[in-house]
C-alpha cells in the first residue's frame, strides 16, 4: 500500500521505527500543521517518506497514496478518516476510532458506501499470541472470571493535577482513562467473548474526566472487571479463569507479551509467539494484506469487532453519567 501518515506525535514515531521491515508498504506522505513543519521535515529525512503536507485538503487532492494512516488525538479522528473516505482512500485510524459511536457509525456507512477499507489500529487482535490464546480458552473449561488490568501512572497526571489539561485528561478531546488505556481491555475481552449482556462503568472523576475506573461486563455465566487507570500503577496482567484451570496474560494487553496456562495452581506451559518485536508490526502486516487484496470481507469482520467495542464504551459511558 502507498501510505500517508496524518500525525508528529509519539505514536507516529513509534510506529516509523518498524516501516523499514513491511516491505510492502511505501511512506508517499506525511501530513501535519506548519507548527510541526520541523519535525515533519526530520521525519521525512530520517525514515525516507516522499512527501510532506501541511494542508490535509492539499494532500487528498494531490498526494500519491491509496491509504491514509490517522495518528491525530481521538477527538479528530472522525474528522480526518471521513474526509479521507469521501476522497476515495482507505483509512487506519488509531485506536479509538471514534469519540462517538454515531459518529463510527457514519463512517463504517461510508466506507461501505464508497467500498473501501476502512480498519482500526488495535495491535492485540493480530498478534499471534493473542491469536494462539483464543485457541487455549476451550483448554481451561466453562469460562468464569476474567480480570484485565492495566494501571500505568502518567506523568501527563502531574500536569494535570497541577492544572494543565493536556488531550488525554481532557474530556472535549475523548480523553480519560476509559477511552485511552481500557480501551485495550476491551479489545481483547471483546475479541474473545463478543457483545457483553450488561455494561456498567465505575470511574474515578477528577476535574471532569475519569482518571482512572472499573469496568463491569456481564456475559450471563462469565463474568468481567477491566481496570484501567492513569492515576496509579499495578501489575499489568490479565486473569483468565475457568473450572477446569486458567491463563494469565504476562504484561499490557496491547503488547500481549506472553501467556501462561495453569491446571489449577500447576504451570503447564509459558507461551510466546510473537512473530516481531514491536506490537504493531503484525497488525500493519495484515492491513498491507487486505489492501493490497481488496479483501473486503476481512475488513468487515474487523470493523464488526470495532463497532461492539465502540458500543462498549458508549454503554459505559452512559452508564456513568
Amino acid at each position: 500500500m502507498k501510505l500517508a501518515i496524518i500525525g508528529s506525535g509519539k505514536i507516529v514515531h513509534d510506529f516509523l521505527t518498524i516501516t523499514k521491515d513491511l516491505k510492502d508498504t511505501e511512506l508517499t506522505a506525511i501530513i501535519g500543521t506548519k507548527h510541526s513543519q520541523d519535525v515533519l521535515n526530520q521525519l521525512q529525512d530520517q525514515y525516507h517518506i516522499n512527501e510532506v503536507f501541511t494542508d490535509f485538503d492539499t494532500a487528498l487532492a494531490t498526494g500519491d497514496f491509496d491509504t491514509v494512516y490517522v495518528a491525530v488525538p481521538n477527538f479528530l479522528h472522525y474528522t480526518f478518516a471521513k474526509k479521507a473516505l469521501e476522497q476515495g482512500k482507505n483509512v487506519i485510524s488509531e485506536k479509538p476510532f471514534t469519540v462517538k459511536y454515531e459518529e463510527f457509525l457514519d463512517l463504517k456507512a461510508l466506507a461501505e458506501k464508497n467500498q473501501l477499507v476502512l480498519l482500526e489500529a488495535i495491535t492485540n487482535q493480530y498478534l499471534q499470541n493473542y491469536l494462539d490464546l483464543k485457541k487455549k480458552l476451550p483448554d481451561i473449561g466453562d469460562l468464569k472470571i476474567i480480570e484485565s488490568n492495566y494501571s500505568q501512572y502518567s506523568s501527563r497526571y502531574d500536569a494535570f493535577r497541577a492544572g494543565e489539561i493536556l488531550p488525554v485528561f481532557d474530556p472535549k478531546k475523548g480523553g480519560g482513562a476509559l477511552m485511552d488505556i481500557n480501551i485495550y481491555n476491551i479489545h481483547l475481552i471483546v475479541g474473545l467473548l463478543g457483545k457483553p449482556e450488561q455494561v456498567e462503568y465505575l470511574p474515578n472523576i477528577e476535574r471532569g474526566i475519569d482518571t482512572s475506573g472499573m469496568l463491569i461486563l456481564n456475559y450471563g455465566t462469565t463474568k468481567v472487571v477491566a481496570i484501567g487507570a492513569k492515576d496509579s500503577t499495578a501489575p499489568i496482567r490479565t486473569v483468565i479463569q475457568g473450572n477446569k484451570g486458567s491463563i494469565v496474560v504476562n504484561g499490557p494487553t496491547n503488547e500481549m507479551d506472553s501467556f501462561n496456562v495453569y491446571d489449577n495452581d500447576k504451570l503447564l506451559e509459558k507461551i510466546n509467539h510473537n512473530i516481531y518485536p514491536h506490537r504493531m508490526y503484525q497488525e500493519f502486516v495484515e492491513f498491507e494484506r487486505i489492501i493490497r487484496e481488496n479483501d473486503l470481507e476481512a475488513a468487515e469482520k474487523h470493523l464488526n469487532h470495532s463497532q461492539t467495542v465502540m458500543w462498549v464504551v458508549k454503554e459505559a459511558l452512559k452508564s456513568a453519567d
